[in-house]
């Protein structure tokens, strides 16, 4: 079963958003097969899901993780690694 990581941010994206969504892609990459990464609108459909209110907001396997800042590559491997 594949790890959902999903990302939301502003749109357009603020700098803290981009990041995020680097740093969520550059850890897939690294981590390979078994990660999906997902980039959303925070004021989106799936922004509401969640009840998004600040941005960055990274969301591993329907788990808010980090909230208002882009997360560290170190910390979010570790938790995708743990949902695995």
């Amino acid at each position: 079963m594949d790890v959902i990581v999903k990302v939301f941010g502003s749109d357009p994206p603020c700098a803290k958003c981009k990041v995020a969504h680097d740093i969520a892609k550059k850890v897939s990459e690294r981590i390979g097969e078994g990660v999906v990464v997902e980039k959303h609108g925070a004021l989106s459909e799936e922004g509401d899901k969640y009840g998004i209110m600040m941005t960055p907001t990274v969301v591993v396997n329907d788990e808010i993780v980090v909230v208002g800042k882009a997360p560290s590559e170190k910390k979010l491997e570790e938790l995708i690694r743990s949902k695995m």
